[in-house]
């Protein structure tokens, strides 16, 4: 590599309330609103980052609050804690602080330096830790805190992991960290892992706590750490190299104030890699930072939509209010923001009586939460958890997963039916008759929980993709999109009106399953029932999936979630 990566960008968590949020961050650890957005994969929801003046890399702490979240549980594969730096003389200030405003924080030490630890309002650990090194880049001259107890940056986020060695070998034999030292911790060995940069955000701890369960993401769950790399080239060979030891990082996204590539370390850990250019000023002044709703270019057409959709929240710094309809508005006889802040958060209210398919799993966004939904179907010998996988690939945190788990077989595992696609169709029942029903009994969940078939994509691969052109085709209405990995249908001839829904289909033209030909005549088939068809023939591949294709779903994902807002 030209460089190693510097250490810490950002660290972005979810929340249950906006303002209840911006409160903690903004006035009690006195850190900067430097920008009030969204979330570019779920418009719907605000992404509000805070830092020092300008929002330093290293500095940023950022948040998605997804409205009355349940709280989520800690485990293993997961950050679970980040670390400020203060100076070693602020630890009284900041535990006298913190009580007055209603906390309970707790010391005790860490690598001979003192941390204090406390809960924000959603239960993710905050650390400050007494570090005499770098001050903070870019001081806030308008923060509550006094500036010689300012949080001075990161010092570093803490992981839980079955075993350390997956992450050393990423950090080490990967991004340029070094091996720091080892000590006992209360959950089992902690390791620490020093970056090659200078100043703040230096740190990556893991504790080992093997046999230990993993967590249930939810409000207060840390969803990524952001590490840093100063520019485009340095990121694109990071990209490179980390594809060819077989990470998986998407492509590059364009985040607005950097670029960024997503991946998880083999532990389950989420990893982004973030350039510290343009930066929060790209939009905005420094001196008017956070003041109003910022959105993309490609957002502004929604402008209207998006800022009635976000709630009301208050900037203490200027005094206006934002979200909920409003622009930038000056507060006058608001109800108070610490009054709403405090009060309860509501718990969203489970399915009651909705039939649950006991042998689908599920991630992402919990089904009452959601606004967006997929259904991933695996194809023959494969199996629920590994195409559940494939969202990583994504990074939608907006969608509810639901990945059904096909029967096993005789002789074949798991699958759907026990003969080719293309044999005749007795020979494949009665397993396909009940496998198209478990489909149709997703989808009426999904429904029951407030998400319809138009707000809902299909996909599979293979033996799955088969099954769900199938599926679309004999039951044809407009859906949220369909994607077919190396499927395609298993009977030609239908009836219906699918009503413009998007579907992509990708095949090679050597595939030794799905005949080039089968493939050109769904395509045909699914165009004149009124699918938007984009087929793509990738020449001499094997049975597999390729990039470009999970790119194409990307786009179509991002598509529908833009749509629901």
């Amino acid at each position: 590599m030209k460089n190693p990566v510097q250490g810490l960008h950002h660290v972005t968590v979810m929340a249950a309330s906006a303002q209840r949020n911006l409160d903690f961050y903004s006035v009690v650890l006195g850190q900067r609103v430097v920008k009030v957005t969204v979330n570019f994969d779920d418009p719907g929801t605000y992404h509000l980052y805070y830092g020092d003046q300008v929002g330093s890399p290293g500095t940023i702490m950022t948040h998605f609050p997804w409205q009355g979240a349940a709280r989520g549980v800690r485990g293993n594969g997961e950050a679970v804690a980040t670390a400020y730096s203060v100076g070693a003389g602020s630890l009284d200030f900041w535990r006298a602080r913190l009580t007055g405003h209603g906390y309970s924080p707790r010391q005790s030490e860490r690598f001979g330096q003192a941390v204090l630890s406390v809960e924000d309002p959603d239960g993710t650990w905050t650390e400050l830790i007494a570090d005499d090194g770098q001050a903070v880049p870019r001081p806030w001259p308008a923060s509550p805190v006094p500036a010689q107890h300012a949080l001075r940056g990161f010092h570093s986020v803490t992981l839980w992991v079955q075993s350390a060695q997956p992450i050393a070998e990423l950090l080490t034999g990967q991004l340029g960290f070094h091996t720091a030292g080892q000590e006992p911790d209360a959950e089992g060995l902690r390791w620490r892992f020093r970056g090659a940069g200078a100043g703040v955000g230096l740190y990556v701890d893991a504790v080992e706590r093997p046999g230990k369960p993993g967590g249930r993401f939810g409000a207060g769950s840390i969803h990524h750490v952001a590490l840093r790399t100063v520019d485009d080239s340095e990121q694109a060979e990071y990209l490179s190299a980390l594809r060819a030891a077989g990470y998986g990082p998407t492509p590059v996204q364009d985040r607005q104030y950097f670029h960024s590539i997503y991946f998880r370390e083999r532990g389950g850990v989420l990893f982004e890699i973030a350039t510290d250019a343009p930066g929060f000023a790209a939009d905005e002044s420094v001196e008017r930072l956070g003041s109003h709703l910022m959105l993309p270019e490609w957002f502004e057409g929604r402008r209207a939509a998006i800022a009635q959709r976000v709630p009301r929240i208050v900037n203490h710094e200027y005094g206006v209010e934002i979200g909920g309809g409003t622009s930038g508005k000056p507060v006058a006889g608001a109800p108070s923001p610490a009054a709403e802040s405090s009060a309860p958060i509501p718990t969203p209210t489970p399915l009651s009586g909705q039939p649950r398919d006991a042998q689908t799993l599920r991630a992402g966004r919990p089904l009452p939460e959601a606004r967006v939904a997929m259904i991933l179907v695996h194809g023959r010998g494969g199996s629920a958890d590994d195409i559940l996988h494939l969202r990583d690939a994504w990074n939608q945190s907006v969608y509810a997963y639901l990945a059904p788990q096909a029967p096993s077989l005789p002789g074949q595992g798991h699958s759907w039916y026990p003969q080719s696609f293309l044999a005749p169709l007795e020979q494949n029942q009665p397993a396909l008759d009940e496998a198209l029903s478990r489909l149709e009994r997703l989808l009426a969940e999904l429904d029951a929980a407030g998400t319809p078939p138009e707000r809902v994509i299909l996909g599979g691969f293979s033996q799955g993709a088969c099954l769900v052109a199938e599926f679309v085709a004999r039951h044809p209405q407009r859906y949220g999109g369909v994607f077919l990995y190396s499927g395609a249908l298993i009977t030609l001839q239908h009836g219906g009106d699918l009503a413009g829904t998007p579907i992509f289909m990708g095949n090679s033209d050597a595939d030794p399953h799905v005949p080039l030909e089968r493939f050109e005549q769904s395509k045909a088939a699914l165009e004149a029932l009124g699918a938007q068809v984009e087929a793509r023939v990738y020449p001499g591949l094997p049975h597999t999936i390729v990039q470009d294709e999970l790119d194409a779903v990307g786009r179509m994902m991002q598509a529908l979630a833009f749509e629901s807002v």
